[in-house]
């Protein structure tokens, strides 16, 4: 395609025009990254009969596709800031079509993991990070609304794709399917078309560039700008900051437990007794439910009341979700599992509508593409770790109760974590604030009161020696 003029921002970001067609792209990529290792879910169960797999290895693959996808996190940052979101996400739909396809051709597990999981998982990664990095830049006042729509993708795709699965399972196979999977996230290309990439005002030059003048700049001095261009994307100095620590700690909790309950709802209504396309719905009714959800939170979290507090509301956000899989094991009728999913898909929406956006209201625009790296190199590791635990437990215990009380016992966990320490985290900076407020008080009154005394001491020395060369004032001292 022809290239398109660049959108020229100055200080302050659009907040609308052509960003809100990047986020229709954004809400494209973001839709088949998130929905995509849940609605895999459906073929389960017949890649575990066909393969001869147990619970915790078919549990291997959505893991591993959503921990590479954290995990290139860092990766993905430098190639936005080197080539541009809209590269970046089409090579990552090109990636997740060639995925699909080499995959429906797998004999082993192990095969699997790699085309699905490991190939997959970069292209998802490549679509995510770089949405997420392109709204930041698109919108300041209208953010978290534009998260929200975005972020919506998620469950709008998994909405549809759950029983699209379910059908092209039984017309095609889990080979088939994955086929005509492949095929369809090559539309994440289009999606990336749409990101016209950002170009800050130019500034006139200054200094010896002005002049014509160019610096010389040596091999050492390129190696130091690589260093420091290197540090920005994968910068550990934001472990130093309180807040972001807290956040971190979080949503490592929160992710152990995030996506189990997902990737084994279908598998858990089956065994009591539900048919496999009403069990396949219930993902869509915990996506249709979150798609109303995640948008509806972005407009609550952008109002006055609600942003300055958007912290707390993420806290709440989690012990909801966590309190619902903990009530899950006692949901054995399909009326009540369709309660659970609508709770679940509300509580889910809230949370993920959140979680982005209470990292850029932390670190600000200029440190969001750097601290998301670092955030999701490190949550890779609950997100590996969390559904072939789950499925372990399945195996040693053969039900599935214990992996719903695991799930939601340390999402609650982390819910209220996260609100003790930021109630913590806001008396300290208040009174840091306060601190720093009060010292140039208090210097600007020490300076006062010496100038006072430098200006009252050669008045005193003036009177006294006055008073000794005029004789009618020392004899009326004397008099007195």
């Amino acid at each position: 395609m022809p290239p398109t003029p660049t959108d020229v921002l100055g200080n302050k970001p659009l907040d609308g025009g052509w960003g809100w067609m990047v986020v229709f792209g954004a809400h494209i990529s973001i839709g088949f990254a998130y929905s995509t290792p849940k609605a895999l879910s459906i073929f389960f169960k017949e890649i575990q009969e066909d393969l001869k797999a147990s619970y915790s290895e078919i549990a291997w693959l959505s893991s591993i596709m959503l921990a590479v996808m954290y995990a290139g996190g860092p990766v993905s940052s430098v190639l936005v800031h080197r080539f541009g979101s809209r590269p970046v996400v089409m090579m990552g739909g090109l990636m997740c079509g060639v995925s699909m396809v080499t995959a429906s051709f797998g004999s082993s597990i192990v095969y699997l993991y790699i085309c699905t999981g490991i190939i997959g998982g970069w292209g998802l990664c490549f679509n995510l990070n770089a949405s997420l990095t392109i709204i930041s830049k698109y919108f300041l006042a209208k953010r978290p609304l534009a998260n929200g729509l975005a972020m919506a993708g998620s469950p709008v795709f998994l909405c549809f794709l759950a029983p699209l699965n379910q059908f092209l399972l039984g017309q095609f196979g889990w080979r088939g399917s994955f086929l005509i999977l492949g095929g369809m996230m090559l539309n994440c290309c289009v999606a990336g078309a749409l990101m016209r990439p950002v170009t800050p005002s130019q500034k006139p030059p200054s200094g010896p560039q002005a002049n014509g003048i160019q610096p010389n700049v040596g091999n050492t001095k390129k190696n130091g700008k690589c260093m420091r261009r290197t540090k920005q994307f994968v910068d550990l100095s934001f472990l130093k900051d309180r807040g972001f620590v807290i956040y971190l700690v979080g949503n490592v909790l929160y992710i152990f437990g995030a996506y189990s309950p997902i990737v084994f709802l279908s598998a858990y209504a089956v065994s009591q007794g539900v048919d496999e396309y009403s069990a396949a719905y219930l993902l869509s009714i915990m996506g249709f439910v979150d798609m109303f959800v995640r948008p509806g939170t972005g407009l609550l979290a952008n109002s006055k009341w609600i942003r300055p507090r958007i912290q707390y509301l993420f806290s709440f956000a989690m012990v909801f979700n966590g309190t619902c899989h903990l009530l899950c094991p006692l949901m054995k009728s399909y009326p009540l599992l369709v309660a659970y999913s609508v709770f679940f898909g509300f509580s889910f929406g809230m949370v993920f509508a959140l979680i982005f956006e209470c990292l850029m209201d932390l670190m600000g625009n200029q440190h969001f593409p750097s601290a998301v790296g670092l955030v999701t190199i490190i949550e890779c590791f609950p997100m590996l770790l969390g559904p072939p635990t789950a499925g372990l437990l399945v195996d040693v215990f053969h039900h599935y109760k214990y992996l719903f009380y695991m799930c939601g016992g340390v999402i609650i966990a982390g819910g209220v974590f996260l609100f003790v320490l930021n109630v913590y985290n806001y008396h300290m900076l208040e009174k840091e604030n306060l601190e720093k407020t009060t010292e140039p008080n208090q210097n600007t009154l020490e300076n006062q009161e010496q100038a006072e005394t430098e200006l009252t001491e050669p008045v005193a020395e003036e009177m006294i020696n006055t008073a000794k060369h005029n004789p009618e004032l020392r004899s009326s001292e004397e008099t007195n």
